[in-house]
C-alpha cells in the first residue's frame, strides 16, 4: 500500500471507527465530540477533539470536566493525529496529564485473497448484540453495570453490528465455543471488533480463523476493505493481524488527569 492510500484509509477508518463507538449520551462542545456512557470501553467514555473550536483550552477542559463529572465518569481525552489544536497532546502534558493505554488502528487495502473457509468441524454461528454484549462482557470479567452499558451502546449505535461464535461441536453433542467477535459494515468499510478467544483455546489458530471467516461474511455483503483496533501492548495479536494481511495507518492513546481513569 502506498503512503497515500495507507493514510487515506487510515482517514476513513477513524470515521467509521467514531461511527461504530457511538454513545447513546454524547454532547458537543465547540467542535469536540463528548461520549458519556458507562462502560468498559474507554472510547465510549472519553473526548474526542475533533476541531480547534474558539475558547481557550483551559476553559474547554473545564466545560468538559463538568459533563463527565455529572455523568460520575473521570474525563479523558482520546488523542490521535486528527487531533485538535495539533498541539493538544503536548499541551496535556504540560499540565500533568497522565498518557495511557496506547492503541494501533490497522487496515486491510483489499478483501481479496482472503483465508480458505473454515476446518471441518467448525462453524460461524450469528448472536444478538444483547446476548453478544453479556457474552464477551462474562468472558473478560466486566461488571454488570458495563455489561448492561455496552448492550445499550450497541443498540443506539448508528452502524449494526453483527456478532459471530466461532464454535465445535463435541461428540457429546454440546458446542464449545472456541472464539467470538463481531464487525460493523459502513460504505463498504468493515471493522472488526471486540474479538476474543478463552484462554484455553489460544494458540491454536481459532482467532484467525474467526477474523477470517468475519472478513469472508463481510465481503458477501460488499466489504472491500478492513480496519480492526488493537492495544499497542498485544503483540501476538499484532501478529495475527500482520499474518491476515492488516497495515498499521496509525496510533492513538488517551490522557487524563483523573487516577480513576487509569483503573
Amino acid at each position: 500500500m502506498t503512503p497515500e492510500s495507507l493514510a487515506e484509509l487510515g482517514r476513513r477508518a477513524e470515521l467509521a471507527g467514531l461511527n461504530a463507538s457511538a454513545s447513546p449520551h454524547e454532547a458537543h462542545l465547540e467542535g469536540w465530540l463528548l461520549r458519556l456512557s458507562p462502560g468498559k470501553a474507554r472510547r465510549s467514555r472519553c473526548v474526542n477533539a475533533l476541531a480547534q473550536g474558539r475558547l481557550p483550552l483551559d476553559e474547554m477542559l473545564a466545560r468538559c470536566r463538568r459533563s463527565f463529572d455529572a455523568a460520575g465518569l473521570p474525563l479523558i481525552l482520546r488523542i490521535t493525529p486528527y487531533s485538535q489544536p495539533v498541539d493538544l497532546d503536548e499541551q496535556l502534558e504540560a499540565r500533568g496529564w497522565t498518557r495511557f493505554e496506547l492503541s494501533h488502528v490497522m487496515v486491510r487495502e483489499s478483501l481479496n485473497a482472503l483465508d480458505d473457509e473454515l476446518p471441518t468441524g467448525l462453524r460461524l454461528c450469528p448472536v444478538d448484540s444483547d446476548r453478544y454484549a453479556r457474552l464477551i462482557g462474562e468472558l473478560r470479567g466486566s461488571a454488570e453495570a458495563e455489561i448492561l452499558g455496552q448492550q445499550q451502546r450497541l443498540r443506539a449505535a448508528p452502524v449494526r453490528y453483527q456478532a459471530f461464535m466461532l464454535q465445535r461441536n463435541n461428540s457429546d453433542g454440546t458446542a464449545e465455543l472456541l472464539a467470538c467477535g463481531q464487525f460493523t459494515l459502513e460504505e463498504g468499510l468493515v471493522g472488526l471488533y471486540d474479538i476474543f478467544t478463552p484462554p484455553a483455546h489460544r494458540g491454536q489458530g481459532h482467532g484467525r480463523a474467526l477474523c477470517a471467516a468475519l472478513l469472508r461474511e463481510a465481503r458477501r455483503q460488499g466489504a472491500r476493505q478492513a480496519y480492526l483496533q488493537v492495544s499497542g501492548g498485544n503483540t501476538l495479536a499484532q501478529r495475527l493481524y500482520t499474518g491476515l494481511g492488516f497495515e498499521l495507518a496509525y496510533r492513538y492513546h488517551y490522557r487524563s488527569d483523573d487516577p480513576r481513569a487509569l483503573g
